[in-house]
């Protein structure tokens, strides 16, 4: 007996994403959330930071269960900001990525541990709940001035890739 099989339903995102950073920290920034990092992520975070892993955790790391989630503080805005996002002294200045059409003026604020950050900041903007479909990815560009503009192309395999990362990615999206 022959099934006759659905084709393979090729997703939405096939023909491959346009990102690239535009630094202005709209994902580490909003509504109260977590940003979920490994015991062997907190040990490179108290590395970088010159500290025990203890120190580290009880200074810029807070328990959820059985997982560690950095730290947010409540902004005067009422935002709940990551405890390492900070300001860029050279706000207003064009990335040098997006050409003058695409160019989106913002204050822009970094990561102040980029080197060591999270696998889960790490793989911003594929991130399941992005890439469900076209609409919600759209939704993350309302608060993400990157997303779909710039040079960096990523083919329909990096992003799965990033997508479904449980080890740091060598060239994640935030780097050039």
């Amino acid at each position: 007996m022959k099934l006759d099989v659905l084709p393979a339903h090729e997703p939405w995102y096939s023909d491959g994403l346009k990102f690239t950073c535009t630094q202005c920290g709209n994902c580490c920034t909003g509504g109260p959330g977590f940003v979920w990092i490994s015991d062997e992520e907190v040990e490179r975070l108290a590395e970088f930071l010159k500290l025990t892993v203890r120190e580290t955790r009880a200074r810029y790391c807070r328990k959820i269960g059985r997982r560690w989630s950095l730290n947010e503080h409540r902004t005067h805005e009422g935002n709940y900001d990551c405890a390492f996002l900070t300001p860029i002294a050279d706000a207003g200045v064009k990335r040098k990525e997006l050409s003058a059409s695409e160019a989106i003026p913002h204050k822009r604020r970094g990561c102040s541990i980029y080197p060591v950050r999270p696998l889960q900041c790490r793989t911003w903007p594929f991130w399941h709940s992005n890439l469900e479909d076209r609409e919600l990815w759209k939704m993350a560009g309302k608060k993400c001035p990157g997303l779909d503009r710039g040079s960096r192309f990523f083919n329909r395999e990096q992003i799965e890739t990033l997508r479904d990362a449980t080890e740091w990615p060598q060239n994640p999206p935030g780097s050039k």
